[in-house]
């Protein structure tokens, strides 16, 4: 928006001639994000404590999250906002693809912000049935992918990480996949959002990653180069991704341990389907098991959990998600969170190093 009225004032103006260029927008992207999440989470934190819409703990939780009840949540609301505020003003909104990543990141974000919206208000830890919120989940993305697909065109290749044109084309499958990649990814950043700033660190690595990847496959020069899928405008979504690690560092100033709010549904599923998405976009699908490991770890050890208990009635872990196992192994909750977010960091420098890795 704020793109579309300056740039075409640069004949006049020539210092607006530098909003043309990509990485000027996305840094622009990234300081109006960081401003907007760090001084908005303070006055939310203070409304929320004075209406007391504080967190509910879970029962069958670790005990000594017990001392976190009633802290402010729902602190998501102004990361989403950031995101969206920031890509709305700089990104190019002639670009299809910033419409349906914000259409994914909108409509995860209501769809969380009710099921917060009912903890806090009814002050029950459940929220939204899990089987209602998967069906929206569900809905959302089926919705965004087939119009993707068959309005816009986009391409059903997937590429196999590591190789060189190892490429399949799954045809209308594709469709399937992309749903389950958006759904999987915002259940399994929600899963890990359960210590104070523990998911925070692997959102920003890896959206760090995929602004990398972004800009690369929006290049054609690079694309080539670098052989990998060439997606024509896809580069516009590195702004929008630089307004993802700029919202978490945000809010991690106010979330980082012991938090003084935290982030809540309305932000872990929006951002999770985000990720999800901009994978889908830049053409790395299969690599968001890579850049995205620790969340794919965190959902899997669930599953892991559920099945044992349910098929052998023994538990593989004293409580999950893989987090709270350490927390009853004795491990520091500060200790736990550092170290997930330093494998955070080196899985999204592994998922880079496919770049040249061929």
């Amino acid at each position: 928006m704020l793109y579309h009225f300056l740039y075409q004032l640069h004949e006049h103006f020539a210092p607006f001639h530098v909003l043309k260029y990509l990485t000027f927008r996305s840094f622009a992207a990234f300081v109006l994000a960081l401003i907007i999440s760090l001084a908005l989470q303070p006055v939310f934190i203070r409304w929320f404590r004075k209406n007391h819409m504080g967190q509910p703990i879970r029962d069958d939780g670790p005990q000594t999250h017990l001392v976190k009840q009633g802290t402010p949540t729902m602190g998501g609301v102004i990361i989403v906002l950031a995101i969206l505020v920031a890509t709305l003003l700089f990104a190019d909104l002639s670009n299809v693809y910033i419409w349906y990543i914000l259409a994914v990141t909108s409509g995860y974000g209501a769809l969380g912000f009710v099921d917060d919206f009912k903890k806090v208000r009814v002050k029950n830890s459940k929220g939204v049935r899990a089987k209602t919120k998967l069906f929206w989940q569900f809905f959302i993305a089926t919705v965004v992918i087939v119009l993707l697909v068959v309005v816009s065109h986009f391409s059903t290749v997937i590429s196999v990480p590591f190789f060189k044109n190892a490429t399949i084309d799954l045809g209308l499958w594709f469709i399937p996949l992309a749903v389950l990649i958006i759904v999987g990814c915002s259940n399994a950043v929600n899963l890990t959002d359960g210590l104070d700033g523990l998911v925070t660190g692997p959102i920003m690595t890896v959206a760090f990653a995929y602004g990398v990847f972004a800009y690369v496959a929006g290049h054609a020069k690079l694309a080539d180069y670098l052989q990998i899928p060439y997606v024509a405008g896809s580069g516009e979504l590195a702004i929008f991704a630089a307004a993802i690690i700029a919202g978490g560092l945000g809010f991690l100033w106010y979330n980082t341990f012991p938090a003084s709010v935290f982030m809540g549904d309305v932000g872990a599923l929006a951002i999770g389907g985000a990720l999800g998405m901009l994978a889908i976009l830049t053409k790395q699908e299969l690599l968001l098991v890579v850049a995205g490991g620790v969340f794919v770890v965190e959902a899997l050890s669930v599953i892991a959990q559920v099945f044992s208990f349910k098929y052998f009635g023994k538990r593989v872990l004293k409580m999950a998600p893989l987090h709270h196992h350490f927390e009853l192994q004795g491990l520091a909750e500060p200790k736990i969170i550092v170290r997930i977010w330093i494998v955070s960091f080196v899985l999204a420098l592994l998922a880079l190093a496919t770049l040249k890795l061929r």
